[in-house]
């Protein structure tokens, strides 16, 4: 009995490493990113310009259903209240992925279309 606890205590403890890894998969790297989309209510778009990131986290093509245009490399806003209100459209950035929890935010309800795929990023200070 001890050794199957011990054993299982050494699983957990495993286990519990690898997940912190993935969760910090592209943690500190520096992206560039451009707000393709300022929608209504925060449903922000935004395309990835410099940097890497796994395909299966961005939407390599996407179609705004609104306007029919198709935008590759974007992503939405998983905390969009922590995006910067005076980035506009078209405007470029830099940006990490973070990897604290959202502090949520209420916004208002209305529909603006935004890509399958979201990310919580912070945006950098310009230097």
């Amino acid at each position: 009995m001890k050794l199957f606890t011990l054993l299982s205590a050494l699983a957990f403890v495993v286990l519990s490493a690898s997940d912190c890894s993935t969760k910090k998969e592209g943690a500190g790297k520096k992206y560039k990113g451009r707000l393709e989309i300022k929608g209504i209510c925060l449903n922000y778009t935004i395309r990835l310009l410099e940097g890497k990131i796994d395909t299966a986290k961005i939407a390599a093509t996407w179609t705004d259903e609104s306007s029919g245009k198709t935008h590759s490399n974007v992503f939405g806003l998983t905390d969009p209240c922590s995006f910067p209100a005076s980035i506009n459209e078209g405007d470029e950035f830099y940006f990490v992925i973070d990897t604290v929890a959202p502090k949520g935010c209420i916004v208002c309800e209305a529909y603006y279309p935004t890509p399958p795929r979201s990310l919580l990023i912070k945006v950098l200070e310009k230097e």
